[in-house]
């Protein structure tokens, strides 16, 4: 019995011996690989074949600031850590996955830099002025780097992935500088180059409004935008697109000229439509009463709009029954009136309108009442006036002449 009891002992020895034979020997300092076998909210642990798990407290996770440790490593996956402490008395093994990843990330970034490589990034957190991502240390994109456009909410981009560039390196420093916007603005304008050299002037085709600005709006038409001056917007008058138009509205529009030298591409929203005088046409007929307002007014007349674009003239004859010296007598801009369509010719786009022939003309003495006449005066006495008589005129006129007269006898 001694004999098993003993045998039993020195096989229980061997075992020992060799589970110590077989644990890792670890040094401060050292490079472990591992498996995380346990996430906490501010640490996970890491097995590495030691007497007892390794721990990376939340800060030594990433280069960012995170919540949570899940936001860095999940349960099985490998990682490489630093030995940053060791205390066999305590069993206390702390690790580090920064700093791995912080060395190894300067050289990659470099390389990413001097080859301009497009590489794509998790945003980890959004921050004042812009963006921080995680590249192996820490990664910001500035506002005015992340889109083509101005952003003015940046909330929802936290987890969200981006494509890159290094924009600056600066390893004494800490400092690294990505950019979205030059990923972006390459691939659209290699995109705009192809796209404008199969566009041409009088194509209508379908778009999205992408931004409003006072002097227009700009549409996408299939990745590129063009441009809608606020005169191209429709056929009347407007004072801002916002009017007429909102950002993610589908148009049509047509391509009124395309620049590839500078890349602009001009639009017309209203050139894709039926113009007024198009759509006027048939709907007026010469007699006809229409109901109008006074646009302009003129020293020869009044334009009177009678349909949205259309315009006709009321010649200054035609505004009253009375004369008038000018039509700011009687009419105003704004003010709305009756008159009658004398003349329609959609296609030289004129009206000829009369207001007065809608009224009834007023009596005669009404129309232009006789000036009256200034009472007469009493007449001026007719001033004397003595004449020789006529035997002396004559006898003094030969006299004075004879002589003269004498040669024509």
């Amino acid at each position: 019995m001694s004999e098993e009891i003993n045998v039993q002992e020195s096989a229980s020895e061997t075992v020992s011996q060799d589970a110590l034979e077989n644990v890792v020997s670890i040094k401060k300092g050292d490079t472990v690989k591992g498996t995380i076998v346990k996430i906490d909210d501010n640490q996970a642990f890491v097995s590495l074949g030691y007497k007892y798990d390794g721990v990376i407290p939340l800060r030594e996770l990433s280069s960012v600031n995170l919540e949570n440790a899940s936001e860095a490593v999940q349960i099985g996956q490998e990682v490489e850590a630093k030995v940053v402490s060791i205390n066999d008395a305590k069993e206390s093994l702390v690790l580090s996955k920064r700093q791995i990843d912080s060395t190894r990330a300067w050289d990659d970034l470099q390389a990413k830099f001097d080859n301009g490589e497009v590489f794509e990034v998790t945003v980890a957190d959004v921050v004042k002025g812009g963006l921080v991502a995680d590249v192996g240390v820490r990664g910001f994109i500035p506002a005015s780097m992340v889109e083509r456009h101005f952003v003015e909410d940046f909330s929802g981009y936290k987890g969200r992935t981006l494509r890159v560039k290094v924009k600056e390196i600066d390893r004494e420093n800490n400092k690294v500088i990505l950019s979205q916007k030059e990923v972006l603005e390459a691939e659209y304008e290699t995109q705009k180059q192809q796209i404008m050299a199969n566009l041409q002037p009088g194509q209508v085709i379908e778009g999205t409004v992408q931004r409003l600005t006072p002097f227009g709006a700009f549409v996408d038409i299939g990745g590129i935008d063009g441009l809608v001056h606020v005169s191209e917007i429709a056929w009347t008058h407007v004072a801002h697109p916002a009017d007429v138009v909102s950002e993610g509205q589908n148009v049509k529009v047509k391509v009124l000229k395309v620049d590839p030298s500078i890349g602009k591409i001009s639009l017309s929203i209203k050139a894709a439509q039926p113009g007024p005088w198009e759509s006027a046409a048939g709907q007026f007929q010469i007699g006809e009463i229409v109901t109008g307002v006074v646009k302009r007014l003129v020293s020869f007349g009044a334009f009177v709009e009678i349909a949205p674009g259309v315009e006709g003239l009321v010649h200054i004859s035609q505004i009253a029954h009375r004369h008038i010296a000018t039509p700011f007598e009687v009419l105003k801009e704004g003010q709305e009136v009756k008159a009658k369509v004398l003349d329609f010719n959609p296609a030289e786009k004129r009206v000829s309108l009369s207001i007065k022939e809608t009224e009834e003309a007023p009596p005669r003495e009404e129309r232009e009442p006789r000036a009256e006449r200034a009472p007469r005066g009493p007449r001026a006495p007719r001033e004397e006036v003595n004449l020789p008589p006529a035997e002396s005129m004559s006898f003094t006129l030969g006299e004075k002449f004879g002589d003269k007269l004498s040669k024509f006898k």
